[in-house]
């Protein structure tokens, strides 16, 4: 799955459970929580890295993403510049390179001067331009927490080693990324890993007529746009299942709606991420997820789970303008609902809300 994905976007927030545990659940209701860490610790199959945040790539993507570890390691030095010498920098690489994976409890440098909302002490800064600029890499996680190794502990030689051109690497982003979205625009594949600059991207295609196709896309509104394809797009079109029946309750994480300028265009669903909007600015509430019934998107909903006492807990719930609320459409609700609280090991879902949406 995150091979065919391309990436997972991982995330802290255990709101339900994390991102890329119900992003990978989503797609296949076999999958368990403890799964993905095994694919990184025991089988060395993902490794972590940056692309638009945080996410899991498959290993054998890793000598296609040297580039981006330059590109974030020289942003990272000028993020992290403040409060981390590199006496700081140079200390963190030589106790893992000595003691083997640590993680950020096992230094105690201290933030000096007024705390601000994104302070961290400078061995946390120290650890991220290193991971950041992939001079250290992810080994393995403990509740969440990152251990740090270096990558020629980790990762396997064949892919550590592997030198690919700068060109090549380009073009592997480029074309992979069409390859996953099946269309879209230049400004689409850029976003798609934001590996590539936009200016990459269009040189990329400008090089590429003899093997896409031009392509216009209908959006929600009825409109046209230009847009590129690879060759067989006819083909991908006949040989695409029919989207399912099913309601399911998506993360607001998922890469089916990360790209909102595509999800609006495409579906006609306004959706913005309000987690770090204050309170008395948002529109809809701290997490909200949207919920897709077949090919479309019907309604979104704010839950929480309270995994102590077992319990997923319907905080609010509303529907798109166009949609109604049918009795068969609740059940299907109420029945992804279910589903998801036993993924996460929950008992009971209740309501703090009524079940016809707003």
């Amino acid at each position: 799955m995150i091979r065919s994905l391309g990436f997972v976007q991982l995330d802290t927030i255990r709101n339900v459970t994390r991102a890329h545990h119900h992003i990978l659940w989503s797609r296949n209701q076999n999958y368990r929580e403890p799964m993905l860490g095994k694919l990184l610790r025991d089988e060395r199959a993902i490794f972590e890295h940056f692309t638009h945040d945080a996410s899991v790539l498959p290993m054998e993507f890793y000598p296609y993403w040297r580039r981006q570890f330059g590109r974030m390691g020289h942003s990272a030095a000028k993020w992290f510049a403040k409060g981390v010498t590199e006496a700081d920098v140079t200390l963190v690489r030589e106790r893992i390179r000595t003691d083997g994976a640590l993680c950020t409890r096992d230094f105690d440098t201290k933030i000096e001067g007024e705390k601000e909302m994104w302070s961290r002490p400078p061995h946390k800064r120290a650890l991220d331009m290193l991971w950041y600029a992939g001079e250290l890499t992810t080994c393995h996680r403990e509740n969440f927490i990152k251990f740090y190794d270096l990558p020629e502990r980790v990762i396997p030689a064949e892919h550590y080693e592997a030198e690919v051109p700068d060109a090549d690497q380009i073009h592997w982003l480029c074309e992979n990324a069409l390859d996953r979205l099946s269309f879209g625009s230049a400004g689409d594949v850029q976003r798609f890993w934001d590996a590539v600059s936009a200016a990459e991207v269009r040189r990329w295609l400008e090089g590429q007529q003899k093997s896409l196709v031009p392509v216009e896309l209908q959006g929600a509104d009825g409109g046209w746009t230009p847009a590129l394809a690879p060759m067989d797009i006819e083909a991908r079109l006949e040989a695409a299942p029919k989207a399912t029946s099913r309601l399911r309750i998506i993360n607001p994480f998922d890469p089916a709606v990360r790209d909102r300028n595509r999800l609006m265009r495409l579906f006609g669903f306004d959706y913005r991420n309000e987690m770090f909007v204050p309170a008395k600015d948002r529109i809809w509430g701290y997490y909200v997820y949207p919920l897709l019934e077949g090919d479309r998107f019907v309604g979104r909903t704010e839950i929480k789970a309270d995994r102590a006492k077992g319990v997923m807990t319907v905080h609010k719930l509303w529907r798109e303008q166009s949609v109604q609320w049918t009795k068969a459409r609740a059940d299907k609700f109420e029945a992804e609902l279910a589903r998801f609280a036993r993924m996460a090991g929950l008992k009971t879902v209740s309501w703090l809300c009524p079940p016809q949406p707003e």
